[in-house]
């Protein structure tokens, strides 16, 4: 099976993945709100570049409170036409990335720049919405939780408890596949940005289970890709719109990837 994660309306370069023809794990943001490399977006074409720099910078600086309240000072009194506007640009990227996904076999969790209702609505009928769900894939459990941790207020954030409830429905599995990292350092901490978005449930989830795999992505320059908690290897397979590349994962009949790939 193949892994994608922040696909960021990377059309194109996920239809070539899809061509393949291999099961297509897609781990969430897949519409592009802000390229923090560019400034390029959805934002930056509603409210225009000028405040999606203001908010890219007080980003970078780690102040989230200040950054939100640029927000809300930049859009008072129009509030409404930009969710609109948003609303209607979101949708034209999620009618691309249901076109690119063609009748590839995936499954597909949100991120927390998705709005989740808009994103399962677009799916074509060969992509599957899965979320707090097991699914057995090529021999393997692999458990989905979607949803980012609470940082803007996004329609894909998710809350600590409402986290730990899917979770919870879960039950044990071989490979989890989540948006977030769990939170150790090392992963969750992006060294552009400096933000850290791990989540404490999932890390507890990986405690209790100890799942062979767990795959996500959301930090788009971790300090580590990598990293062993326990029994389970933790793994952010990459930033798709960087990079254009899909994490390949074999199937469970070919033996533990982690006795014949050194990058597991």
């Amino acid at each position: 099976m193949l892994i994608v994660a922040d696909v960021h309306a990377a059309s194109e370069a996920l239809a070539r993945v899809a061509s393949r023809g291999e099961t297509l794990l897609v781990l969430g943001d897949l519409v592009n709100l802000i390229d923090y490399r560019t400034g390029e977006g959805i934002v930056a074409d509603v409210v225009g570049l000028d405040t999606v720099t203001a908010i890219a910078t007080l980003r970078e600086r780690h102040r989230f409170e200040e950054a939100s309240a640029t927000w809300s000072t930049r859009v008072a009194g129009i509030e409404d036409r930009v969710r609109r506007d948003v609303g209607s640009a979101m949708e034209s990227q999620y009618r691309q990335i249901a076109e690119a996904l063609g009748s590839v076999d995936a499954y597909v969790i949100y991120g927390n720049v998705d709005r989740p209702d808009m994103l399962e609505a677009s799916l074509p009928p060969s992509s599957r919405y899965v979320d707090a769900e097991v699914v057995e894939i090529e021999g393997w459990r692999v458990g989905f939780v979607g949803g980012g941790v609470p940082k803007l207020g996004t329609d894909g954030e998710v809350t600590p408890s409402a986290m730990a409830e899917k979770l919870g429905r879960l039950g044990p599995v071989d490979v989890l596949c989540s948006h977030v990292p769990p939170a150790i350092e090392p992963l969750a901490r992006d060294v552009i940005g400096r933000g850290f978005k791990g989540s404490v449930e999932i890390l507890e989830y990986l405690d209790e289970f100890q799942p062979a795999f767990h795959f996500f992505g959301d930090i788009h320059q971790p300090q580590a890709v990598q990293w062993r908690r326990g029994a389970t290897v933790c793994r952010n397979v990459g930033y798709f719109r960087a990079t254009g590349r899909p994490f390949s994962f074999p199937a469970k009949s070919e033996g533990d990837p982690r006795s014949h790939r050194e990058d597991l």
